[in-house]
């Protein structure tokens, strides 16, 4: 499995789940949830950093099943939900279709 594989990986994680909370706009929230907002994209940036060292693309695969059923990715994923940003579980299907298409079983 080639290093591209894993940046193709990696970039539509980014693309269709990280981005989209990463640019979400403050200032359309109030109250908690601009603090729950603020909550989600601490974590969403540490978690683009941990998919960018991976070392390969079955690592990303690997790691991208668990934190679909981690304790911690279901708070995350609940206010995520609660903002109405994209879940890892909401890209789910693109996500295992590209690694089908790159030959890493998903």
């Amino acid at each position: 499995m080639s290093s591209d594989a894993k940046q193709k990986l990696v970039h539509y994680l980014e693309e269709h789940a990280f981005n989209p909370i990463l640019h979400a706009d403050p200032d359309h929230y109030s109250g908690k949830d601009r603090d729950k907002l603020d909550d989600v994209q601490r974590a969403t940036k540490s978690e683009v950093d941990r998919y960018r060292h991976y070392g390969s693309a079955r690592d990303v695969v690997d790691n991208y099943k668990d934190d679909l059923t981690s304790d911690e990715a279901k708070k995350i994923d609940r206010e995520l939900k609660a903002l109405d940003l994209p879940t890892l579980a909401d890209v789910r299907d693109g996500f295992e279709k590209l690694a089908h298409d790159l030959h890493i079983d998903a």
